[in-house]
C-alpha cells in the first residue's frame, strides 16, 4: 500500500496513477510492495529530521527512512517540495516530472540501488529515466 500525506499545503495529483507505477517499479525489480508512506513537507520540516535524525544541518529534497524486510519494500519518504520545486526551477523541468525523480529516487533506494559512488549515481540515474519514461499519466 502506498500512502500519502502533507504536512504543508501541498495537493499530490494523479495519486492513483503514482501508486500503480510506483508498485509496478517495485515488481520490476523482483520485489514485492509493503507499506509506502510518503510525507510531503517543506524546507524547514526536512530540515528538523535531517538535523535531530541524521545530524545533517543541510537543506535536501528528500530523505528516507528504509523498513524493508527481505523483499518486501517499506518505508517513509519524506520529500520538500520547496526543494523540488527549486530543483526543478534551476534544471528548467517541469515540477512533476521532478518531484516523480525524487519519488522513484527513494524507491530504488528501498530496491537496494546506491548512490554514494560515481557507477552508482549514473545507474540509479538510469534507472530513473529508465521508469520516469514508463509513466502513462
Amino acid at each position: 500500500m502506498v500512502v500519502y500525506t502533507s504536512e504543508n499545503t501541498f495537493v499530490l495529483k494523479k495519486d492513483k496513477e503514482l501508486s500503480k507505477w510506483i508498485e509496478f517499479t517495485i515488481h520490476s525489480e523482483n520485489m514485492e510492495l509493503g507499506e509506502i508512506n510518503y510525507i510531503f513537507c517543506n524546507d524547514n520540516y526536512l530540515l528538523e529530521i535531517n538535523i535531530k535524525q541524521l545530524k545533517h544541518n543541510t537543506l535536501t529534497d528528500i530523505i528516507s527512512f528504509d523498513y524493508t524486510v527481505g523483499t518486501i519494500v517499506s518505508g517513509d519518504i519524506y520529500v520538500s517540495t520547496d526543494r523540488v520545486e527549486e530543483n526543478a526551477k534551476n534544471l528548467q523541468i517541469d515540477f512533476e516530472d521532478e518531484l516523480h525523480r525524487v519519488m522513484i529516487h527513494g524507491i530504488l533506494h528501498y530496491c537496494d540501488y546506491k548512490d554514494k559512488s560515481k557507477e552508482q549515481k549514473l545507474l540509479m540515474r538510469s534507472k530513473e529515466d529508465y521508469y520516469l519514461s514508463l509513466r502513462t499519466f
